[in-house]
């Protein structure tokens, strides 16, 4: 029901800002730049299925292997006290935790293509365990939480755009970054955590939790005593190494238990074509809308309203001129990433805006993609309070990264 809200107030507050531009302002182009809009972003979501077919297919070839193969319950048998109390309606030992551990540790490593097609594994096998079909379980929630929170270790990609903007140190905002969404991820798991009345205080949570909190500061403490040439290789290298070490224990663990590699993968391979197919009528529905909100000038208008309520209260604003990227970050990858662009383009990759766009870019993960591919691959039309949730880890990560630019940068 959150969702069908949005969807409506995107279309409607676009109309009523695209009447007001017609009427009063007599911009004439408005609404076929609406149009327009609506045709190109149902082209990008029918793109993004697509382009995504061949990573399904290849990852869940590979899990069919790591299923048949015995890895998946290993490592569901290894993570079994923590995600019993994360996920506490799930049956212990069972094979979605090796899945939800899978995609978690590619989102770690900023390995987008490979996360994607892991969490609509561990989403299918959730499904399964869902008594109502159509609405979201409490461990899909937390599960979707975890990914909207965006917790990656090495942001590879944001750095490498920096350096191509010609920032003077591209890798000088991976400490902030990485301070910002480990704050997103710990705000989303405590807020998902209070709703669904889970113990926060259980030993076994707040030992991973702190755990969780050490193995941050560890690499954070092992990569600021790196330069920056040597962080981007170490941190690139050590992600594909680690991901091409994971496909190969997957199929030496395939041939252990004398599985027939190449069948299992063409299996679980299948699988991918039909989930792609499956997503694009959810993706062409939340992008179009985004899409048309855009065009309408909505994005303009939040921003320059919230911008000029910062200087009536006379509070600092040169932060307002990253906003943009905030305020898209939840809606759009690519439209927040483009934004981020243009906030480094005319502020500078050095500003203080173009710094804090790339904090926001990497301190959380797109909300209504994630809710849009993952509930849509199983069929959720009611989302309960997954929308909430995943906002409040947005809102968390977004005013940490604020904090920690003026300490850092200010």
């Amino acid at each position: 029901m959150v969702l069908n809200y949005i969807w409506i107030f995107f279309f409607l507050s676009a109309f009523a800002i695209a009447a007001f531009r017609l009427v009063v302002l007599g911009d004439t182009n408005v609404f076929p730049a609406i149009i327009d809009s609506t045709f190109d972003t149902a082209r990008t979501a029918f793109d993004i299925s697509i382009g995504l077919t061949g990573a399904l297919s290849l990852w869940l070839g590979i899990m069919r292997i790591g299923e048949k193969g015995g890895v998946v319950r290993f490592v569901a048998r290894l993570l079994g006290p923590v995600f019993a109390r994360l996920f506490p309606d799930v049956p212990k030992g069972h094979p979605v935790v090796g899945h939800i551990f899978m995609n978690i540790s590619a989102n770690l490593l900023g390995l987008d293509n490979a996360a994607t097609p892991l969490g609509l594994k561990a989403m299918e096998g959730l499904q399964e365990l869902n008594p109502k079909k159509d609405t979201a379980t409490n461990p899909m929630i937390m599960f979707l939480v975890l990914n909207t929170s965006g917790l990656t270790l090495v942001p590879v990609g944001i750095m490498v755009y920096r350096a191509q903007m010609g920032a003077a140190s591209p890798t000088d905002i991976f400490v902030p970054l990485l301070l910002a969404t480990f704050f997103s991820t710990l705000a989303g798991i405590v807020v998902t955590c209070l709703v669904q009345r889970i113990n926060l205080l259980d030993r076994t949570l707040l030992l991973a939790l702190g755990g969780m909190s050490l193995f941050v500061a560890a690499v954070i403490w092992g990569f600021s005593r790196l330069d920056g040439a040597m962080m981007d290789l170490v941190g690139t290298t050590s992600a594909n190494v680690l991901l091409f070490t994971l496909i190969a224990g997957f199929i030496v663990a395939g041939v252990r238990q004398k599985v027939n590699c190449y069948e299992a993968f063409v299996e679980g391979a299948k699988e991918g074509f039909s989930t792609a197919v499956r997503i694009i009528p959810y993706l062409v529905a939340v992008l179009v809308a985004i899409g048309v909100f855009r065009a309408a000038g909505g994005m303009d208008f939040l921003v320059d309203g919230i911008g000029r309520m910062v200087e009536a209260a006379g509070l600092p604003a040169d932060w307002t001129g990253a906003l943009p990227t905030a305020l898209m970050r939840p809606l759009s990858g690519s439209g927040a990433r483009g934004m981020m662009v243009d906030a480094m383009t005319t502020y500078g990759p050095d500003s203080f805006a173009g710094r804090l766009s790339c904090l926001f870019q990497g301190s959380t993960d797109t909300t209504f993609y994630v809710l849009a591919v993952y509930f849509g691959s199983v069929g959720i039309k009611r989302t309960r309070h997954a929308v909430g949730c995943g906002l409040a880890a947005d809102l968390a990560g977004m005013a940490a990264a604020v904090l920690i630019a003026y300490f850092f940068f200010g």
